[in-house]
Order: C-alpha cells, then structure tokens, then sequence
C-alpha cells in the first residue's frame, strides 16, 4: 500500500499569507485534510504532519514526514503576489524537475487546470527547506492566489472539485510509478456506475459523480466508455464505496 504524508503549509503563530482577514494556514488545513480523506477513500495509507493549528518550522514538517515512512510528500499552500489582483493560477514546486516528484507535480497541476485554474506549471525550489529534507518525493503545490478575488472564489466554490483534482493527480501518479515499490501485478479494485455506447451519456454521468465528491473518471474499451469510481487496493474499501454509490442511487459492480 502506498502512503502519502500530507502537509498543511503553515499554522499555529506562523499564518501563512494573509489577504482581507483571510489566513492561508486555514485554508492549507481545510484542503489538506479534504485531499487526504479521498485519499484513505481509495485506500491509501495517508500521514498529516498536522491536524489541528499548531506551529511546525519546515524543519519539522519534512522530518515528521520522513519518519512517517511515507513514498511521497504533498505540502498544500496558497500563493501571494505583491499586489492583489495581480496573478492567478496554479502551480507546483519540486527540489528539481526529475523523476516521480515531476510526474505527480504536472499530474495535480493538469487535474486543477481542468476545473478551470490557470496552470502557472512546475518549477524548482531547490532552496526550500520541506523540499530539501525531504528523503522521498516532495511536491508542494500552490493552490491558486489568496490575494485573489478570483482564485479565492474558485478556491470556494469548487473546493471539493480542487481536493478530487489534487487526490486524482496523486492516485494517477501512484498508479503508474508502482509506487512504495508496489508490482505492476497488483490488482485495483474499481466500481463501475455505468457503460455507455454514447460518450456524451458516459461525460453526463462523469460530471454528476464529480460534482458529488466521487473520485471518478472515464475508461474508453472495446468502444464503450466505462465510468468508473476509485482505485483500490484494498477489495474492502472498493466495496465501501459500492454500498455508498449503490445507496445513492448508482447501479454498481466491483470491476479491477
């Protein structure tokens, strides 16, 4: 099973950026745990550096993080320009552009410029200190601008749709690494809600399973397109999430 530590930017006396009372360690916290519960919905093991509002120096962050054992470290933060109003958009920060911690960057950054962010794209913060201790993979990831009107609008309105994308981005990197040094024969659970010879049907249903808070997404075989919900390693969460989607009204069966 791979386990991913979660890190809430900030917290405690440190408030992050700070825009009209608007504090980015509330909402790093708030998106951190959202992200993470998806994440433990599609059975991944998941570590928060924090749960609560307490200070932690980055120091501390990345060394909670690599004493977790975790394969991959995700730190949520907010940006902030100099002036407000003065940019928007999404982007993600690695120590360099190589490897897995690359991959999961451009993964998360695509899954929010789906929901309509402006993808800023990835770049290299050799210097920050969760991003440097970090003994595993560390992305940290800027949801959109707290100085913002814009951004701060999306942040709100579709804050369950931007912690589906940042969890989507990280289960499609999981997925395809083999992370935690997880084989290639490893079988996923899924739970299909439909098959449809229409895509637009398939797309139709997408939205709503998406707009409900479901991890879903679309699989094109044998020319019809399956929509389908999580990834599981665990047949026991794949069957959770079939009671759940059958008692909201989904006509469901466990597929891998």
């Amino acid at each position: 099973m791979a386990k991913i530590a979660i890190d809430a930017g900030h917290g405690g006396s440190d408030p992050g950026a700070v825009f009209e009372g608007r504090q980015e360690k509330d909402d790093n916290l708030r998106l951190a745990l959202a992200v993470g519960e998806i994440l433990q919905q599609n059975g991944v093991d998941v570590f928060f550096t924090r749960t609560e509002d307490i200070y932690q120096t980055p120091f501390q962050k990345a060394t909670l993080a690599n004493e977790s054992g975790a394969d991959f470290l995700v730190s949520l933060h907010r940006n902030s320009s100099p002036v407000p109003n003065q940019y928007t958009g999404v982007e993600s920060l690695v120590y360099n552009k190589a490897g897995e911690k690359l991959e999961m960057a451009e993964n998360i950054n695509s899954q929010l410029e789906e929901i309509g962010f402006r993808n800023i794209g990835v770049k290299e913060r050799p210097g920050l200190v969760i991003l440097r201790r970090s003994k595993m993979p560390a992305v940290l990831v800027e949801a959109g601008f707290i100085n913002s009107e814009e951004d701060n609008r999306m942040f709100d309105e579709d804050f369950d749709r931007i912690a589906q994308g940042i969890a989507q981005g990280i289960l499609d990197t999981i997925q395809s690494s083999g992370a935690a040094g997880m084989p290639e024969e490893n079988v996923y659970y899924r739970v299909q809600t439909g098959a449809f010879r229409n895509p637009e049907n398939a797309q139709r249903q997408l939205e709503k399973l998406v707009s409900e808070g479901y991890p879903a997404f679309i699989i094109e075989k044998d020319g019809y397109y399956l929509v389908q919900v999580g990834a599981f390693l665990n047949l026991g969460n794949a069957t959770r999430m079939e009671g759940t989607l059958r008692s909201n009204g989904y006509q469901t069966y466990i597929t891998t």
